[in-house]
């Protein structure tokens, strides 16, 4: 029972700063202000990523502030380098979203290769992520399902290595658990699948595969209705996490009886 009750108080360390919480959420595509707010809440969730290039966090202050929602004394605000395709723009960004929040290091480096894919560009995510680490930044870096690359970033000193699990936005779930396995089963940094999750049972599944954690956005910001989304992939989430705790029976290639026949009468 005492184990039952630890996996439940369960928290994922970043950076140093422990969360009760294993799903990030992001706040794009919302239809307002309104509906991220209630997402949020939904969620549970204790880290946000905020895209600096899409999002207003201060640096505009005639247009409504994301901040106003997600308040920095609640939450852990992650800053990401959305829309950037080289490295130099995604440091800019990164040192951009320190000034705005007052000497905030955690951020989420992504260098995106093309507009139709949006698949990570690999060499300059590299780039950037050396520069960003030498200048103080704790970096969460989104990078695709190689598990010699997550080795690298962890290697370099990223505080969380964020693998993909399908095209950003695509909804296609865990394409390869094989690599996210390999991935997790290799690292002691935090294991974050970013990326491709469409709904509950694909939050599920990366938890199960023993992922630390969960970021989403476009699964629940683009679902008919996204609060009950949020709600559904916090519980999908910590389910995911107490089956990967307990231990999946093994599989099998045939069947085996539920009740022992030892002993019966007949």
């Amino acid at each position: 029972m005492e184990s039952v009750i630890n996996s439940l108080k369960d928290p994922v360390t970043i950076a140093g700063k422990e969360y009760t919480s294993r799903l990030l959420l992001g706040t794009g595509k919302y239809k307002d202000m309104e509906e991220t707010g209630l997402a949020i809440k939904a969620s549970g969730a204790q880290i946000i990523t905020v895209a600096i290039r899409r999002s207003n966090i201060g640096q505009r202050p005639d247009e409504p502030n994301l901040l106003d929602v997600i308040s920095p004394e609640k939450y852990t605000i992650l800053p990401n380098t959305a829309g950037c395709y080289d490295a130099e723009s995604a440091i800019r960004t990164c040192r951009l979203a320190r000034e705005l929040l007052g000497g905030h290091n955690l951020v989420k480096l992504e260098v995106l290769g093309d507009e139709k894919t949006l698949f990570p560009d690999v060499p300059a995510t590299i780039e950037a992520a050396e520069i960003l680490i030498k200048e103080g930044f704790d970096v969460m870096v989104y990078t695709n399902d190689d598990p010699i690359m997550a080795q690298r970033f962890e290697d370099m000193g990223c505080v969380a290595v964020m693998p993909l699990a399908a095209p950003i936005g695509s909804g296609l779930g865990i394409r390869n658990p094989y690599n996210i396995r390999t991935i997790v089963e290799n690292a002691s940094v935090p294991i974050l699948v970013d990326a491709g999750v469409g709904t509950a049972s694909d939050a599920a599944i990366a938890m199960e595969l023993g992922c630390d954690g969960v970021l989403m956005n476009t699964a629940i910001a683009e679902a008919r209705n996204p609060v009950l989304m949020a709600s559904a992939m916090k519980k999908a989430i910590e389910s995911g996490r107490e089956a990967f705790l307990a231990g999946r029976m093994p599989r099998r290639a045939y069947a085996s009886a539920s009740s022992p026949i030892d002993g019966t009468f007949f």
